[in-house]
């Protein structure tokens, strides 16, 4: 009897030992900072904000009430509740670095401490974050669009849903700057505010059709970047002598134009996309309307999409300016990039993040929870050693405490980015 169990004991163990084998999934792990580090690096880009509470009411120091929040926005937390319960769980590992004079606060003291946050002082931080992660923005492309957090509208106050408009870096995967608009139509007076926050030097700013107006195009190559704007019946006379142009230019296959082309066909997801993209210089459009209002303009652009499903073929023309050289395949990629804001931030922030759906909507809550979804989407989207969803990413770091050090490492602590090669990428 004992040799047999010897035996099997061996046995499992020989199993045991055989049946490890490394995860396709995790990468070598980078080194990583202690907690303790992470955490002087947290407060020195956040622990300027200032406590709107009185003296007399402050049982929690505020430092630990954002560390907490941010920590659990990026384990999933998607409400007051969630963070107290992240905080409760973490607790033992929490008190390792943080103070809690009086355990962990409850979710009411999260919502009161984040209704009354000078949202403007967050996003300062949240920018000095930016900058501390991207020094150069050389060669980088930024969509620059609006997006509304739809649950946020409270009826019984009279308060639409919260918009915002957000900078997003399409190389890097980051949100670099957001900004709160009255609506969707006041973008126009918002955007060159955002651009006032950002060092874009040598970038290319691509935006939808809403801000393609002159002023914008003039504060981004005032601001020393390129353009490319999307262009619409929004301006009536130039969209419409730039579609006439180009219907008769292709009906004659450009003979004698300077054109520059490029073809693309994609396929995936049960379908074909293809895409053909045309760049002329300013000059073949001979008397263009109005050219000179439109600061640096050089080219315009005709993109041709033609999508194939199993059961039906649809096609979109679209047309744009640009401050670029005609350059077919740059101005194609960076049309395509601008997608990257919708499918790879507004969309995760939706499906991942449930920001659609979160009812939070009293005071500034609305707009400081948004901020700490984009910390966490940048957070989540600086680690790389782990090749799973975003969604698997976040999961794993409210599971594993070493994964969390990792994540928060390489946002807080790891070199900066550099995007000054990102054009010769593709």
């Amino acid at each position: 009897m004992s040799v047999r169990a010897a035996s099997g004991r061996e046995g499992f163990e020989t199993k045991f030992g055989k049946a490890k084998k490394s995860n396709p999934h995790q990468l070598k792990p980078k080194e990583v900072a202690s907690i303790e580090t992470i955490q002087q690096s947290l407060l020195e880009n956040f622990g300027d904000i200032k406590d709107p509470r009185v003296e007399r009411t402050k049982k929690h120091q505020l430092t630990d009430i954002l560390v907490i929040a941010i920590l659990a926005v990026i384990g999933g937390a998607q409400g007051w509740e969630d963070i107290e319960n992240y905080g409760i769980s973490k607790r033992k590992w929490l008190e390792e670095f943080l103070v809690l004079p009086n355990g962990i606060p409850s979710d009411d003291t999260f919502r009161r401490v984040f209704e009354f946050i000078n949202p403007e002082e967050l996003n300062r931080c949240f920018l000095r974050w930016i900058e501390s992660l991207v020094k150069n923005m050389g060669g980088e492309i930024i969509p620059i669009d609006g997006k509304t957090i739809r649950g946020s509208y409270d009826r019984n106050q009279g308060k639409s849903a919260l918009h915002l408009i957000s900078a997003w870096a399409s190389e890097q995967n980051l949100v670099l700057a957001q900004m709160k608009v009255e609506d969707k139509s006041n973008e126009i007076i918002a955007i060159p505010a955002l651009l006032e926050f950002l060092d874009i030097t040598g970038s290319i700013i691509t935006i939808d059709a809403m801000g393609t107006q002159t002023e914008i195009a003039k504060k981004i190559i005032d601001k020393k970047a390129d353009y490319v704007l999307a262009l619409k019946a929004n301006h009536p006379t130039l969209y419409h002598q730039v579609e006439q142009w180009f219907e008769t230019a292709a009906a004659q296959d450009f003979q004698g134009i300077d054109v520059s082309y490029d073809h693309r066909i994609e396929k995936g997801h049960h379908r074909t996309e293809i895409r053909s993209c045309w760049s002329v210089p300013i000059s073949a459009l001979g008397e263009l309307y109005q050219p000179k209002i439109w600061a640096g303009l050089q080219s315009v652009v005709m993109v041709v999409r033609e999508r194939r499903l199993w059961n039906k073929t649809t096609r979109e023309v679209q047309f744009y300016l640009s401050s670029l050289h005609s350059d077919a395949q740059l101005l194609g990629r960076a049309i395509r990039k601008h997608w990257g804001i919708e499918n790879q931030a507004h969309w995760i922030l939706d499906c991942t993040f449930a920001e659609d759906s979160c009812r939070i909507r009293s005071f500034h809550s609305p707009r400081n929870f948004a901020l700490l979804r984009r910390i966490a989407l940048n957070a989540l989207n600086r680690e790389q050693t782990y090749k799973r969803s975003l969604r698997q990413k976040m999961k794993r770091t409210g599971m594993d405490n070493d994964y969390m050090i990792q994540v928060l490492s390489s946002c807080f602590i790891d070199s900066t980015l550099d995007s000054s090669q990102s054009l010769c990428q593709d």
